[in-house]
């Protein structure tokens, strides 16, 4: 009975998606009245008296963290809130500001929102020393009131940090009260508790944006091929927390990354946002079989969907057809994965990021052992692998430039499918404990 009730628990659809908590409760319900039944009806007379319901045969509530992946406001639909951001905050009274004081408050909350993905009391509760810069190197800094782990920082990009300091340059000329002077968004008045923009206040503005907005296209069409409208319900300050994780992972970043970029203390939560379902995958590998290529950048197209995931093993910076290293998992390379020049070496465009970081890398590496004076076969062998890898980059760009719109735009969504998918299936962390140097200051 243990085997069938844990089988309930992680019941999946056809897809692998696993059903949702009361569909897997109803069932098991359901399979325990139908046991019932056929014992008092005297149908499982020959059925073992131990097969039977023990009080820890249930399916526990999950209770679902507000951090764990949700539903993301997709990117298109993100571009056009961009286009109309200047009539966030129009007609929204805050205190004693101006209209277009409240206005400029509230579009650079929003850009806060969507450009870190901090929860709102984050970005409400930002502080006037909330600003780090090193060059180009631009950190946030801010509080995480919910787990109560305070200064911490987060890399910012240089036209996020712009948009902030335009309004401190305008908050600097306003007249606050005195005890919102140390925040970057004050509060409504004097008299209220809280000395910052409350997040209500933020949701209700966005609220009233989103409503007033002219129909957002959802990007989807329907049977008659006509656009089919955005939900602007969906449309609150928390879904740009989800948005930012989910761009993230989109790109290919690793969990590890994302889970320090979003502050979570398991990864567990952060990865949520690759989880990518069997149909997607098996969809994305079937337009990606079609655009893979040799070491030198020459089609070299998988025959079957099967062919590209049974004959051929994912390393760092393409697929791998090497037979002792398939049977390795991809962990037995013959040539310590200096891929560029191999002749099993399969990449496809899913692999570019991988291969531009890889490129970056060698490239440093160069510098560094042309500064360390190292022997000649060492550049040499550095800069070969740099021709190998961007000839072969370079002609995957050309020949996606030379496709269609519609089928590049198709393999850009597989290939980022393909990313989380890789992303999710080899993640593995190691048992290390991290030592947060800034603790003790703060």
């Amino acid at each position: 009975m243990d085997a069938v009730v844990d089988a309930f628990r992680d019941l999946r659809k056809p897809d692998g998606e696993r059903y949702a908590f009361t569909v897997r409760r109803d069932l098991l319900t359901k399979f325990f009245q139908l046991l019932d039944f056929g014992r008092k009806a005297g149908l499982l007379e020959e059925l073992a008296g131990g097969f039977a319901r023990h009080q820890s045969h249930m399916i526990p509530v999950e209770e679902r963290d507000d951090d764990e992946a949700g539903k993301a406001i997709p990117e298109n639909v993100i571009a056009q809130l961009d286009a109309q951001v200047r009539t966030l905050g129009v007609d929204f009274p805050y205190g004693q500001m101006t209209p277009d004081d409240v206005q400029l408050m509230f579009q650079t909350a929003y850009v806060v929102l969507r450009d870190t993905g901090r929860r709102p009391i984050e970005v409400c509760s930002l502080k006037t020393n909330y600003l780090e810069i090193d060059g180009d190197n631009v950190t946030l800094i801010w509080d995480n009131h919910k787990k109560k782990r305070y200064k911490r920082r987060l890399p910012i990009t240089t036209s996020t940090a712009g948009a902030i300091q335009h309004w401190m340059r305008r908050r600097d000329q306003m007249v606050l009260p005195p005890k919102s002077r140390a925040y970057l968004f004050p509060s409504i008045s004097a008299d209220t508790g809280i000395p910052h923009l409350i997040p209500g206040n933020l949701a209700r503005a966005i609220r009233a944006w989103a409503d007033a907005l002219p129909a957002l296209h959802s990007g989807n069409l329907d049977r008659d091929g006509a656009p089919l409208p955005f939900d602007t319900e969906t449309i609150f300050p928390y879904a740009f927390r989800h948005s930012y994780a989910q761009r993230h992972a989109d790109a290919g970043v690793r969990p590890d990354v994302l889970r320090d970029l979003m502050d979570h203390r398991s990864v567990d939560t952060t990865m949520g946002y690759y989880k990518v379902s069997l149909e997607r995958k098996r969809d994305a590998v079937a337009t990606m079989r079609l655009q893979v290529v040799d070491r030198s950048g020459q089609p070299e197209p998988m025959a079957s969907t099967t062919a590209y995931e049974a004959r051929s093993v994912a390393v760092p910076y393409g697929n791998c057809t090497e037979p002792t290293n398939i049977k390795a998992g991809g962990k037995s390379c013959p040539l310590r994965f200096q891929c560029a020049g191999c002749g099993f070496y399969r990449p496809d465009p899913s692999y570019l990021p991988a291969v531009e970081e890889q490129l970056h890398q060698l490239r440093t590496d160069r510098e560094t052992a042309l500064a360390m004076d190292a022997a000649d076969f060492v550049t040499r062998n550095l800069t070969d692998q740099i021709d190998a890898y961007t000839e072969g980059a370079e002609k995957m760009h050309k020949r996606l430039a030379e496709l269609p719109a519609e089928q590049r735009v198709e393999i850009e969504e597989a290939g980022r499918i393909l990313r989380k998918a890789l992303a999710s299936d080899s993640h593995t962390m190691l048992p290390l404990t991290v030592i947060n140097r800034d603790q003790g200051a703060s």
